[in-house]
């Protein structure tokens, strides 16, 4: 157990960062913690596990592809757990963990190609933006390039963890120019860039197709939709959270003050949320593994997709 609360703390801590990759690292962390696993009968067994499961999950209260990840090795474990033999559990989360890894880089590798289709032909010029750091949305970028299409993007270096600068690092690597500017220059970028095109990632999506993104989000968004510019988000449906359906709230996590200011002024009350929600009215389209759709049609293309999660 003491292994797997130093893991869990690197999701906690943002040593792992990005929604894609903090699932997989939930998912790998919970298959070491069952070889690791000494027990006597199944039942043990599956309290341990559903343990290991909730604290994972509390290490970051907005990250629907980490629940459901976790969810789906439980449930597949739940429908065999009359036939198996506890010194081979972790052989059968291994497997469960594989299959769902490889949904999640599936989803990825779709998402890549259906959104560099926005990206136009190379003979044009063309300017994209983005906000935080997405793997989902430097895969379409990285996809664009691939194809040979001519294109800049402008990202914010988005504070207070600047991992805005791991998304300029990686386009920069693979020979996209790039200019990274403040995260107050948001309006300023678009209108001095003349941008053609937003594309952020997200973290969470509800049933009604709110998107949960990092803060800022929202105020790109708005900037989007004030200067006409078109406002996709790059989500697998994997992050679809199915619980809120039943009219349960996401939860927008609050982050450690010390990350603004680490020795303020005795008084001040600081605030560090850490994400905010987009309304479904300014996203033009989210671009998923099932195509560009309404956010709003999250739910019904998630059930068609992922049936067994449903």
């Amino acid at each position: 157990m003491e292994q797997l609360l130093d893991d869990a703390l690197k999701i906690k801590s943002l040593e792992i960062q990005g929604a894609t990759n903090v699932a997989i690292s939930a998912i790998d962390f919970l298959s070491n913690y069952a070889k690791r696993l000494k027990c006597e009968n199944i039942e043990t067994c599956f309290k341990k596990l559903y343990d290991a499961q909730v604290i994972l999950i509390d290490t970051r209260p907005t990250e629907p592809a980490m629940k459901n990840g976790l969810k789906y090795i439980m449930n597949k474990l739940e429908q065999e757990k009359e036939s198996i033999i506890p010194e081979y559990i972790s052989d059968i989360i291994e497997k469960y963990k594989n299959l769902y890894y490889d949904m999640l880089q599936n989803s990825k590798k779709r998402i890549a190609e259906i959104g560099a289709r926005r990206f136009p032909p190379t003979s044009q010029k063309f300017n994209v933006m983005t906000h935080c750091h997405s793997s989902l949305v430097t895969g379409i970028f990285l996809e664009a390039k691939r194809q040979g299409k001519s294109f800049k993007v402008i990202n914010t270096e988005t504070q207070p963890r600047l991992q805005g600068r791991k998304t300029s690092q990686e386009l920069l690597k693979a020979g996209i120019k790039v200019i990274h500017v403040i995260d107050s220059a948001m309006r300023w970028a678009v209108k001095h860039y003349q941008v053609d095109i937003i594309i952020i990632g997200a973290d969470s999506i509800t049933s009604e197709g709110t998107i949960i993104n990092k803060i800022g989000s929202r105020l790109l968004a708005l900037v989007a939709h004030e200067e006409h510019v078109p406002f996709y988000v790059a989500s697998p449906l994997l992050k679809y959270n199915p619980e809120t359906n039943l009219g349960i709230l996401e939860t927008i996590e609050m982050r450690d003050p010390q990350e603004i200011w680490e020795n303020p002024p005795e008084g001040i009350k600081i605030l560090n949320p850490a994400f905010e929600t987009v309304s479904r009215r300014y996203i033009d389209g989210l671009i998923t593994e099932a195509g560009i759709f309404a956010s709003s049609h999250v739910p019904n293309y998630f059930a068609k997709t992922y049936p067994e999660m449903v």
